[in-house]
């Protein structure tokens, strides 16, 4: 077994930033691949794979949790504390994952029907979002493998598997999309299965590091006996994090339901755009989540004043970065958009929109830095409710008023959403000046505490 790594945030932050930035490259070969069909189609794929993202949310509960935990643990030298953090988190999400492929599965039509998607689209969501939702379960092994090895600071494992997973996607959408090599040409259904195909061997590979690394396997009778101490320590910390990811994507979806209303243009448009925005939140989504392990280090160390140093560095570091990332973008947005279609309606507004995302990406850094420090201390309970607060009092209503009753279309749904970063921020920044979450970093320290005196004979 290797140990944990001593971290640094650009140890952290670099294979976590090309991880993500893998994900987005393979999700934007997809849809220029599949835009050679129509806009119709990336306009369907979007909308269907937004329930895909929602199970991963749910996944996500156990994935922060666990990982939260496991950095208090090796912060507090509790090694056996972490291990079997991680073989439940492990437990519980492939139960979790199980359940919800069985009702994605069931629930095709419904839930399309949902998101109000116009029928002409269904032809191609329908079977996408079927065969995805049936290898739902292997997403959530992926998920909490890939927590729990970025907690044991081995991020650049979780990176290389992504690679492999990417590289292979893109390949298998290339041929089965095409007809190349010989294969049957099978349009959105080989995009799907490419896709199922690429989880099936990450999944092996992921199980193979896990143990590699931590010595953790899963063993028959940890199926029937989950650790109610260890468990209840997880979703303490888990259950409100992913409380507020997953009512950041339900207020999206709603958001994509008004878009929706706008006819099959808008959608197309929200889809090109959004994949660009999300190469420049691969830096948002690194330094956070690599802040967060850090500052988990420091509190399950009972270092309180290095957990709050270290957050508002990273922010430093931060910040200008996000905000030079996305200027290119906000430049040359027509150049980019163009690569995905010729259509001018769709290239016109869709470089409004990336302006716009000047001041929407360094607030999303702001917000995930601050949603991901307070939790890494334990603190989870504020991020949620104040998520809900700005995300349905702000948000999503004024995405309605703007977006549908003023006419301001597309970018008054992006005018809600910046309305809606900066409030949310403001406050959680406030939080973390005054301390106000040292007691629940006091508490996640004793958690700690109490494990390793459970080792004492």
């Amino acid at each position: 077994m290797s140990s944990p790594v001593t971290p640094t945030l650009f140890r952290l932050a670099l294979p976590l930033f090309v991880e993500n930035a893998m994900h987005v490259l393979t999700s934007t070969i997809d849809v220029l691949m599949v835009s050679t069909i129509s806009d119709d189609a990336v306009a369907a794929l979007g909308v269907a794979h937004q329930y895909v993202v929602l199970a991963v949310m749910v996944f996500s509960f156990v994935g922060i949790g666990s990982s939260v935990v496991v950095t208090h643990s090796l912060g507090g030298n509790d090694v056996v504390g972490a291990r079997e953090t991680a073989r439940t988190a492990l437990v519980v999400n492939l139960g979790l994952g199980l359940i919800i492929s069985v009702v994605v599965v069931a629930l095709v039509p419904q839930l399309l029907g949902i998101m109000q998607m116009p029928s002409a689209l269904l032809v191609y969501a329908e079977p996408y979002l079927l065969i995805l939702g049936a290898t739902l379960w292997l997403e959530s092994h992926n998920v909490a493998v890939g927590a729990i090895l970025r907690a044991y600071g081995h991020t650049a494992d979780a990176m290389w598997v992504t690679l492999a997973q990417n590289i292979l996607n893109a390949i298998g959408n290339a041929v089965l999309l095409f007809g190349l090599l010989g294969a049957p040409k099978m349009g959105i259904v080989g995009v799907a299965l490419a896709t199922a195909g690429s989880r099936v061997v990450a999944a092996g590979m992921l199980a193979y590091l896990l143990h590699r690394r931590t010595q953790v396997r899963l063993r028959l009778r940890d199926l029937a006996q989950v650790p109610w101490s260890r468990l209840k320590r997880i979703m303490r910390i888990g259950l409100p994090a992913a409380g507020e990811h997953l009512s950041w994507w339900i207020a999206f979806m709603t958001v994509t339901s008004f878009t929706a209303r706008m006819g099959p243009t808008e959608l197309a448009i929200q889809s090109y755009t959004m994949q660009v925005m999300h190469f420049v939140f691969s830096f948002s989504f690194a330094l956070a989540i690599a802040n967060e392990i850090l500052v988990g280090r420091a509190v399950g160390a009972g270092d309180f004043d290095a957990a709050f140093r270290r957050l508002l560095r990273t922010l430093r570091t931060g910040l200008p970065i996000v905000a030079l990332a996305m200027l290119p973008a906000a430049i040359f947005g027509e150049t980019i958009l163009h690569w995905f279609t010729d259509n001018l309606a769709v290239i016109t507004t869709g470089a409004v929109l990336l302006k716009m995302a000047l001041a929407i990406e360094p607030g999303r850094l702001f917000n995930m830095m601050l949603v991901c420090g307070l939790r890494a201390t334990g603190d989870v309970g504020y991020p949620l409710k104040l998520g809900i607060l700005g995300m349905w009092g702000l948000w999503v209503p004024l995405s309605w008023v703007f977006g549908i009753t003023l006419g301001w279309g597309l970018p008054g749904l992006w005018a809600a959403m910046i309305v809606d970063e900066i409030f949310r921020g403001s406050l959680m920044f406030r939080r973390w000046m005054k301390r106000q979450w040292v007691p629940h970093a006091r508490r996640s320290r004793a958690g700690v505490e109490d494990s390793l005196a459970e080792l004492v004979p």
